[in-house]
């Protein structure tokens, strides 16, 4: 479904010169263009990644609330609460800035000290506990409290 990556793309349509490269660049591009919603994607993730979903919830820490993100029901989610599934479904800093996207929300950004944090959490593949201890001891506010 999506083969390539968003910076391997990136470089492809940086040194795109004309509207005709840009053109090409579009059509054969066009199955790396998915149009999901946030239920949609996290349910991709769940299958992609040979997990459950109750597991996730369990691990989210986020309880019945990450259901109803799941069905699509919740909307306007906090950027905390996608982050929690995102520790909890094991994300690479990508799909985490990808996930973010499809919930409207900002994507993780280095040069935001609680941001670079959350950042060197999902490399390291900490745990949220993990994360929101690293959090505490960074006298920063924990990522689920």
């Amino acid at each position: 479904m999506i083969n390539k990556d968003t910076t391997e793309m990136e470089n492809e349509i940086i040194n795109a010169n004309t509207k005709e490269e840009l053109k090409k660049f579009l059509v054969d591009n066009e199955e790396n263009f998915p149009d999901f919603t946030l239920a949609e994607y996290l349910n991709f993730l769940l299958a992609d990644k040979n997990l459950e979903k109750a597991e996730v919830v369990k691990n989210s820490q986020i309880g019945n609330y990450a259901y109803k993100i799941f069905s699509g029901e919740k909307r306007n989610n906090s950027r905390q609460k996608i982050l929690a599934l995102a520790f909890a479904m094991k994300l690479s800093v990508q799909e985490t800035n990808r996930l973010l996207y499809y919930a409207n929300a900002k994507k993780l950004y280095a040069k935001d000290d609680w941001d670079a944090v959350i950042i060197f959490a999902l490399n390291k593949c900490y745990t949220l506990k993990q994360t929101n201890e690293l959090l505490t001891e960074s006298a920063m506010t924990p990522l689920i409290e």
